[in-house]
Order: C-alpha cells, then sequence, then structure tokens
C-alpha cells in the first residue's frame, strides 16, 4: 500500500478505526482478541505488508493467522520470522496461527513432509504461533482414498508439532462434506485422526455453505476439539463470501458455544467477492462485528 492509498483507507476507515476502542473501553472487555486471517487482504499484504498492518491493525483487528510462509525462504510475507515477528510487536499484534502449504507435500515422501514441517515449526515458534495449520488440498487430489492418505499425515504432522510444543490443526473447506458414495472426507478426518494430536478450526461458513450437519451438531460430536473458527459471511442470492451482516449466516443465532467448541481463537476472513476492496471489506466487516457480535466473545 503506497501513501496515497493509505491516507485514502485511513480516510475511508477513520469512523471504524476507533469503534474497538471507544466502543469497549468502558465496558468489560472481550475475552478474545478479534483476528483476521490475512488472506482476506492477502493482494494488499503481498504488495505491502507493514502498510496493510499498520492499516487493518487501526481498524481493530489485534490478532492475525497468516497465509504467506515461504518454506523454501523461510519467510513471511518476504520478512524473516524475526523481522514480521517485530512488524506485529510494533503494532501490538499478535500470530496465533497460520496457514502453511501442505497440499503440495500429500504425495511426496516422509522425509520431505518431514522436512517441510520442521520448517514451519522454526517460522511459527519465532512468531510465537500456538497453531500449525494444513488449510487446503487440491480439486484433484479430493478422493477417498486422499482423504485417508492425508488424516494418516496429519497424525504423524501433529506428533511432530506437539512434541515441539505447538499445536496443529485442520481447516476445513465445503469440498470435504462432498458425498461419495455414501462417504465424505469430513468424517474420514474426524474418525481416523487422533482428537489429541489434529484439532480443528471450524469454518463457519463453509459448515452453513456445505455439511449437513449444523457448527453446534458438530461440535456437539466432537467438544473440545475445534479450538479456532473461521466466520464470514455468505451472500443470499449467491451463497459467494460477502461482509459481515450482509448475507445470510445470523451468527447470534447459530454460534456454538466457546467452552464447548474449546475455543481459543477466532479469526474474521472474507476470501472474495469484495463489495469495493478487501480493505474496505475488512473494515466493514471489522465494524459489523464490534457492534452486533463482539459483545458474546
Amino acid at each position: 500500500m503506497n501513501r496515497r492509498k493509505f491516507i485514502e483507507a485511513m480516510g475511508v476507515f477513520g469512523a471504524v478505526a476507533v469503534l474497538p476502542m471507544s466502543g469497549y473501553s468502558a465496558a468489560k472487555k472481550p475475552k478474545y482478541k478479534m483476528g483476521l486471517q490475512l488472506f482476506s487482504v492477502n493482494e494488499d499484504m503481498t504488495k505491502d505488508p507493514i502498510g496493510t498492518l499498520k492499516a487493518v491493525t487501526a481498524m481493530g483487528y489485534e490478532d492475525f493467522e497468516t497465509f504467506g510462509f515461504d518454506g523454501k525462504k523461510g519467510t513471511f510475507y518476504g520478512h524473516r520470522p524475526s523481522e514480521f515477528k517485530n512488524i506485529l510487536e510494533d503494532l501490538q499484534g499478535t500470530a496465533s496461527s497460520g496457514h502453511f502449504g501442505f497440499s503440495s507435500y500429500l504425495e511426496k515422501s516422509e522425509d520431505e513432509l518431514m522436512r517441510f514441517v520442521d520448517q514451519c515449526i522454526e517460522g511459527a515458534r519465532v512468531l510465537d504461533m500456538k497453531y500449525i495449520t494444513w488449510p487446503w488440498i487440491a480439486p484433484e487430489q479430493r478422493t477417498i482414498d486422499n482423504y485417508k492418505l492425508m488424516s494418516g499425515k496429519l497424525n504423524r504432522i501433529g506428533e511432530r508439532v506437539n512434541a515441539a510444543g505447538l499445536g496443529f490443526a485442520y481447516h476445513n473447506h465445503g469440498f470435504e462434506f462432498q458425498d461419495h458414495g455414501g462417504e465424505n472426507g469430513f468424517d474420514i478426518i474426524l474418525k481416523e485422526t487422533d482428537p489429541a494430536l489434529v484439532k480443528l478450526q471450524m469454518d463457519i461458513y463453509w459448515v452453513m455453505h456445505s455439511s449437513k450437519r449444523s457448527p453446534r451438531t458438530l461440535i456437539k460430536e466432537q467438544p473440545g476439539r475445534y479450538v479456532m473458527w473461521h466466520i464470514k459471511d455468505m451472500d443470499k442470492n449467491t451463497k459467494d463470501y460477502t461482509e459481515l451482516g450482509k448475507g445470510s449466516i445470523d451468527y447470534a443465532d447459530i454460534l456454538p458455544d466457546h467452552a464447548e467448541s474449546g475455543l481459543e481463537f477466532y479469526f474474521l476472513e472474507q476470501g472474495g467477492n469484495y463489495a469495493h476492496s478487501p480493505m474496505r471489506s475488512a473494515a466493514d466487516s471489522a465494524s459489523y462485528f464490534v457492534k452486533h457480535l463482539q459483545n458474546v466473545f
């Protein structure tokens, strides 16, 4: 983000920027920090990570989930982990989780996978992350056999990550709920992974979009395992992403119980279909969340 764009953003988001502070200065402080999955503003983070983090911090976001780890270079958004941590600390921000690119290692050797896992651990430790998260598999990988293959790898990664003093989680989309002759990938993951080694990050949008079971039902089936949530809204017509408060998901009505879930962190996210721009959408969602939902966190 160049200087002109940053000033423009601050002009647009000026009212939003003070909401979290002014709205809660005299009230009970929320238990959880308001988090943002940085994929929501990925293009901005790629171009100008420091300026973008300054802008989203001004919107009230305090905690972040990274997306931009380069295993070959060992960097986050082009910065060494120690540099990126200093940037966050200067903004009084934290990064409690990261989405790491495990998908390409699904069919690689165990040695190659574990070398990458160790790179992830090294970077996550420097940032004081609590969780390393497997976020996605490619469309051509979404077969029943591969869900079973992945479940074994999830257990082994979880064992290694846990031994390093960190947590490991799997993040769902909608494809895991697709029926394959009476089976689906999500149930395989639940059945064949060890809850002590592999926690879950529930993307509530995708559960509402694609699962036959509600977020509350899934949590009742695996209490204490859903340690993180992704919160985003669903366009009323297209079912695509949209800004919080503009869609069809009534979060005040459907949110599961935090304690039953085992919730430790949540992250607002919007991966596309922006009304104006990613930064404006991040601001609009923050504003809505602070006004209508943060009181329950």
